[in-house]
């Protein structure tokens, strides 16, 4: 009975100290400066160990990361492909010249700018999680002593938090917009349905420790608009949540996700596809028109990478969410990796292995620039204007710009990207008589 009511009264705690401290002031978009406090502790803190690394560096068992070089690991050259091969021969065909395409797929192979776009990032210092590294804290002992105390404070303390934190946001979202929903349309179900998307963002990201800087917040999306944005995980969405209500845009799931749709389109307008639908693109930019033309509708959310990257770059842009017309609103997003690695690597993680590993982070740092609006010009056509606003992103993000669909994530080079390359070798044989 005694333990019993000792356990009671240790949840009892536990609920107010959730409730007071963080959901209410969370909810009212106001702080506390719990969370200055605690990164400001755990800044000092990865000072102290990054010195600590660099000491025991000088050690020949130990081998500091690597700094990422502007080359990387090899040196390219860029010159095309006619200007490299000119150089070796001025003659006709030799068997020779298969040493270029030898070298460049010797490159790729060692450092591919593609599909290492899909794995995380390489951090310049260990930020104390294993998952970095799991030879670090084994180089002093005052070393191994924070990081197992690290170890305690995100597993013991931190996880139990952020996944009260997480229930509270998701259930708050559930029921927040089934009773919104309940009303008739007009202005009040819409700032209604407002209150409750922004409580319930800045509840979740709460959840992820997050700290985010909003810049240029004078470009935010506005209504009839359309906002695109770099894609690097899941929480993107509540990240731009947490500043703005948006209409999202996505397939129909099931399971939780899909209790989480149904609930919030009946408070919101988002714009959610069947399977089926996703695969008809004129009923897909018909759908998306009719929302852009009412200027009284949020404004749309959209990636148009269609797939996470890793955090470095930007890959290329579909265009069918530059065919809609009306303003574009780019938003650039970057994470700090020294306190988390956001980036969800789905080929490898399942979506709760991801959150689990995020909510084990030490905090979700990230900046967030609302880029000024664009337009599509009379002689630009779709694909133009998406690359126009990709290379704003990565300019203001640091990101690196790639001409690369993102979906080589999960497929392999479509055969017209092989036989452009060879159409462009035999041209080059033809134009220098080598053939014929």
């Amino acid at each position: 009975m005694e333990v019993l009511c000792t356990l009671g009264q240790v949840g009892a705690v536990w609920v107010a100290v959730v409730l007071g401290l963080v959901m209410l002031p969370s909810a009212l978009g106001i702080s506390l400066g719990i969370s200055e406090a605690y990164m400001w502790v755990l800044v000092k803190t990865l000072e102290w160990a990054t010195i600590r690394l660099q000491k025991g560096a000088k050690k020949p068992q130990l081998q500091m990361p690597r700094t990422p070089t502007a080359n990387g690991i090899i040196e390219r050259d860029e010159t095309p492909m006619e200007k490299e091969i000119a150089l070796l021969h001025r003659a006709d065909f030799e068997f020779s010249h298969i040493f270029y395409f030898c070298r460049k797929g010797f490159e790729a192979i060692v450092e591919d700018e593609v599909t290492q776009r899909f794995s995380s990032e390489e951090l310049l210092s260990w930020n104390l999680l294993t998952r970095t590294n799991v030879n670090f804290h084994y180089i002093s002992l005052r070393l191994t002593v924070v990081w197992v105390i690290g170890v305690v404070v995100r597993y013991c303390f931190l996880l139990p938090l952020r996944f009260s934190l997480a229930a509270i946001g998701i259930t708050s979202m559930i029921v927040g917009t089934t009773i919104v929903g309940q009303l008739p349309n007009g202005s009040v179900k819409s700032y209604l349905s407002e209150v409750v998307h922004l409580t319930c963002s800045r509840i979740l990201v709460r959840a992820l420790s997050g700290t985010i800087h909003y810049h240029n917040k004078e470009n935010r999306p506005q209504k009839g608009g359309i906002c695109v944005a770099n894609h690097t995980s899941p929480i993107d969405a509540i990240i731009l949540t947490n500043d703005g209500c948006y209409a999202m845009v996505g397939q129909v799931h099931g399971g939780l996700m899909g209790i989480i749709q149904r609930a919030t389109v009946k408070a919101c307008p988002h714009v959610w596809f069947e399977r089926s639908e996703i695969k008809d693109r004129h009923l897909v930019t018909k759908r998306l028109r009719e929302h852009v033309a009412d200027k009284s509708k949020l404004p749309i959310l959209i990636f148009p990478e269609g797939t996470c990257i890793n955090n470095t770059s930007v890959m290329m842009f579909k265009k069918g969410s530059f065919e809609i017309g009306g303003t574009i609103y780019p938003v650039a997003i970057k994470y700090d990796p020294q306190f988390g690695d956001a980036f969800w690597n789905s080929s490898k993680y399942n979506i709760v292995s991801y959150l689990l590993r995020i909510m084990t982070s030490w905090a979700i740092v990230c900046n967030v620039w609302y880029l000024p609006p664009m337009v599509r010009k009379e002689d630009e056509d779709a694909v133009q204007f998406a690359n126009r606003v990709r290379s704003a992103i990565a300019r203001q993000g640091g990101l690196t710009e790639l001409p690369w669909d993102g979906g080589l994530k999960r497929a392999k080079v479509k055969d017209t990207f092989k036989e452009e390359q060879q159409k462009n070798y035999s041209k080059m044989l033809v134009r220098n008589g080598s053939v014929g």
